[in-house]
């Protein structure tokens, strides 16, 4: 086989100096803090939709889903509603009262919106927010960190070592100069390198089967079982993996990382177009990747870890410049993650701790000098505690999405849609989200009954609810 690491590093080197030269052309423009976190307000349909989807998905959504199909075959669709699901409580229920509260209420951030709301003076559910987010965040970003040095690893055979401060340097340099701007504008582009990726690489996978008539009877002849929607698991099973699926969905309303996307957007026309954009590209990216898993069970068959396919199928399937296209898709997809984490987690630290708690009064270039100090700190931290490779970040980083998820979902559904929520009903959902599901995950239950963001999610719910009902009757 032809070695394309040296067409890789030079399409990777490109790719790099066009997100640098995003974040040097945007510096220019970016004078406020408003412009720092939240783009003036100004993103359009195409960057608002492509970015808050990328940013949700990371290199899961091309190297885990196309495992999950090639291990578990057509069952693995029923993933695919569970994330359409998050994407219409977002766009349908979250984006537009969103977008119109954080532009009247002049607020920039989630824990903003929660102090807002809530009129809280005491800063207690700010300060909440904070420590919830920053948890989740940091061993996030860590763990995006630890994946780009593997790819290096794979790709490049360059050692973690040296390639978590390379891939990391470049992620930092163009966030601190661009700030939400550039992070949007480069997962914009980030997340277009992840769509078309997914979609060459199946339909080269489909051609080189004999085109879709023939698919099937490949496939069933390979494995018997791929194309059941039950994939040969027994009921019990089943059920409780597709509600697990089904119950991903429930994360994306509380994602910080993506949710202020909408809080960025320029208009209502804006979000109304962006919605079908949003959905238009996860209908493509996620039944591209399925595909490709199934393909996979017949091309490749016998892999000893399912989410090598998309490399290997690209490595067999493509011409080398092409190939070498579609692998630094893997790397935008972690990058885009990474780069809206690390944004999100510098403005809870400089805007809702500094800025708002413990100095009432900074000048727009003070608070964004702050904040660019606040992004080279939390990713440096970020890099030293990837680089240590402890198995404390992966700890971490299982339940960050669900922690999110059912910390802060609930709570902002609840009051974009009900005047009677109180604040300690909001504080005391918040809580039981996340250590409901910091409990459930390390009891062991995820793997043994259901994911755990489905019974914190409810329980937060009730929470928010209850007490929140139990105040307004006293």
């Amino acid at each position: 086989m032809v070695d394309t690491s040296g067409i890789i590093g030079a399409v990777f080197i490109v790719y790099a100096g066009i997100m640098l030269w995003i974040g040097y052309i945007v510096s220019r423009s970016t004078h406020s803090p408003t412009d720092f976190f939240l783009a003036n307000r100004s993103l359009k349909a195409w960057v608002t939709a492509v970015s808050s989807t990328a940013s949700s998905e990371s290199a899961w959504a091309v190297l885990g889903t196309v495992g999950l199909a090639y291990k578990d075959g057509l069952s693995a669709l029923w993933f695919f509603p569970g994330c359409l699901l998050g994407y219409g409580l977002n766009w349908f229920f979250v984006a537009e009262r969103l977008r119109k509260y954080s532009r009247e209420k002049k607020i920039i951030t989630i824990p903003d919106y929660l102090e807002t709301h809530f009129t809280d003076n005491t800063h207690l559910i700010r300060i909440i927010s904070v420590i919830i987010i920053f948890a989740c965040m940091m061993a996030y970003i860590a763990a995006q960190f630890l994946a780009i040095g593997k790819t290096f690893d794979a790709i490049f055979d360059i050692p973690h070592l040296v390639s978590i401060p390379i891939g990391g340097t470049i992620i930092i340099i163009y966030t601190m100069m661009g700030g939400f701007r550039a992070v949007a504008w480069t997962d914009f582009i980030q997340g277009l390198i992840m769509v078309v990726g997914l979609v060459v690489l199946s339909l080269a996978a489909v051609i080189e089967l004999g085109g879709f008539s023939v698919i099937a009877q490949k496939v069933n002849e390979a494995a018997p079982t791929a194309l059941t929607l039950m994939g040969g698991k027994t009921i019990p099973v089943f059920l409780g993996s597709m509600v697990g699926l089904l119950g991903i969905g429930l994360g994306y309303p509380g994602q910080p990382h993506v949710i202020t996307r909408y809080m960025a957007a320029k208009d209502s026309k804006t979000i109304k177009q962006g919605m079908w954009i949003a959905f238009g590209w996860g209908i493509l990216m996620y039944s591209s990747a399925i595909l490709l898993g199934i393909c996979g069970q017949v091309l490749f068959p016998g892999l000893a870890d399912a989410e090598h396919l998309f490399p290997t199928a690209a490595e067999n399937l493509l011409p080398t410049f092409l190939t070498a296209i579609v692998l630094t898709g893997v790397l935008a997809a972690i990058m885009s993650t990474v780069s809206a984490q690390i944004i999100v987690a510098a403005s809870a630290m400089a805007h809702d701790i500094y800025s708002k708690v413990i100095h009432g009064s900074l000048t727009p270039n003070r608070i964004l000098s702050i904040s660019r100090l606040t992004i080279f700190l939390i990713g440096l931290g970020a890099m030293l505690v990837a680089l240590i490779d402890t198995r404390v970040i992966f700890w971490f980083v299982l339940f960050a999405w669900s922690g999110l998820g059912a910390s802060f979902g609930p709570v902002i559904l609840f009051t974009l849609y009900s005047k009677k929520i109180t604040r300690n009903g909001a504080i005391g959902g918040m809580l039981t989200g996340f250590f409901t599901t910091v409990a459930w995950k390390t009891a062991g239950l995820s793997d043994a009954i259901i994911y755990e963001l489905v019974p914190a999610f409810l329980l937060s719910s009730f929470v928010i609810w209850g007490v929140s009902r139990r105040q307004v009757n006293q």
